[in-house]
């Protein structure tokens, strides 16, 4: 708005002073005005021009954008949300806490056994961990859905651990951890609803995707993973690789807003509903030694880990590397937790999961505009 009364003003001015100042050079009266017609019939056809050439009107239409949001505020608002795994465990904490079996990772966790590292920029940032209250009310009223394997279902846990507490948690533990099974449940005293789909390969990632595209019905949080099953059952990188490209397709379709990662010329269909908050939960370090199975010690190698990672990064799909989704690295946390936080080598201490929850509300939080 701005920009458009300036360039109205100044238009305004050499109309009105142009032909004043050529009138002081005693040009006659028929030339200053024929001079005078001529700039204005010149001007007034600029203006209807303009909006016919795009560098102009992206021009305009920047400075607008800037007086909205300043520069320096989305410089912090990406710095942050690049220091989200600046985290740090508490290692006796954990030592006392860590169990032998998947369904009760992390019962017993005492406060204190993770939280942000203390440094001046990670300070600046102003992470917290949230209380029931607080991640009741940014979550009012929402659709989760988080779908993956194992490492998803965790994910759930250590949410409804904090939307539920920990006693009624216990309650449903049981349902939840029904084997390769999914599962939904309304929470009804902030109106969430939250279904977690078991969704081992990205091909099931894909078909929830173009299932949502079809009933025109989206989720406002979504958090996805899957790698780990691929890579024990299929054990080959670049049909991952395939399929992860897929997945940004049809994330890309499924996204009903106007999006930065849609081409040119994709005819994107522009709908007055919020963009859903994407998420992909990353594969764990995996411990070799530990992990339980000849055929997982065979397989699911660091160099295995390491192709699967690489396709990842190169498929585009992660916000990291130009995609739409922000990454959850569960590797960089389960690395900083260590060996003595898993028992198996690829499931770990609750903390590492409570830790990603926190992380990705953080996130919320930054990308809604609440925090900074």
């Amino acid at each position: 708005m701005l920009g458009a009364v300036q360039l109205g003003l100044f238009a305004a001015g050499v109309v009105l002073f142009v032909p004043m100042g050529m009138a002081g050079w005693h040009l006659s009266r028929n030339k200053m005005l024929f001079f005078s017609c001529a700039l204005f019939i010149t001007l007034a056809v600029g203006v209807h021009l303009v909006p016919y050439f795009p560098s102009v009107t992206s021009f305009l239409s920047s400075n607008k954008s800037s007086s909205v949001l300043p520069l320096e505020f989305t410089v912090k608002k990406d710095s942050c949300l690049s220091l989200l795994h600046q985290v740090s465990f508490d290692f006796q904490e954990l030592n006392e806490n860590v169990t032998n079996s998947v369904e009760n990772k992390g019962s017993g966790r005492k406060i204190g056994s993770w939280n942000w590292v203390e440094s001046e920029i990670v300070n600046e940032c102003d992470f917290q961990e949230l209380s029931k209250a607080d991640a009741s009310d940014l979550l009012n009223g929402s659709w989760v859905v988080v779908a993956g394997d194992s490492q998803a279902r965790l994910m759930v846990v250590f949410l409804l651990e904090l939307i539920l507490g920990r006693n009624e948690m216990e309650v449903i533990r049981g349902d939840l951890f029904k084997r390769h099974s999914d599962y939904n449940i309304f929470v009804d005293e902030i109106g969430m609803k939250l279904d977690f789909m078991w969704a081992p390969y990205v091909s099931n990632l894909t078909d929830l995707m173009l299932g949502f595209k079809e009933k025109r019905s989206y989720p406002d949080v979504f958090v996805m993973g899957a790698g780990l099953w691929d890579m024990l059952h299929v054990n080959n990188a670049s049909d991952y690789g395939v399929s992860l490209k897929s997945l940004k397709d049809s994330v890309v379709l499924m996204l009903p807003v106007s999006s930065p990662f849609v081409n040119e010329g994709d005819g994107a269909n522009v709908l007055p509903i919020r963009t859903p908050n994407l998420f992909w939960l990353g594969m764990p370090k995996l411990i070799h030694s530990m992990l339980n199975t000849d055929e997982k010690r065979e397989k699911m190698s660091d160099v295995m880990w390491q192709a699967y990672s690489d396709e990842l990064y190169r498929s585009k799909l992660l916000r990291q590397s130009g995609g739409p989704l922000f990454l959850l690295d569960i590797h960089s946390l389960s690395n900083n937790c260590g060996a003595h936080c898993t028992d198996d080598g690829m499931h770990y201490h609750g903390a590492v999961y409570e830790a990603a929850v926190h992380i990705m509300l953080n996130g919320l939080l930054i990308e809604s505009n609440q925090k900074l």
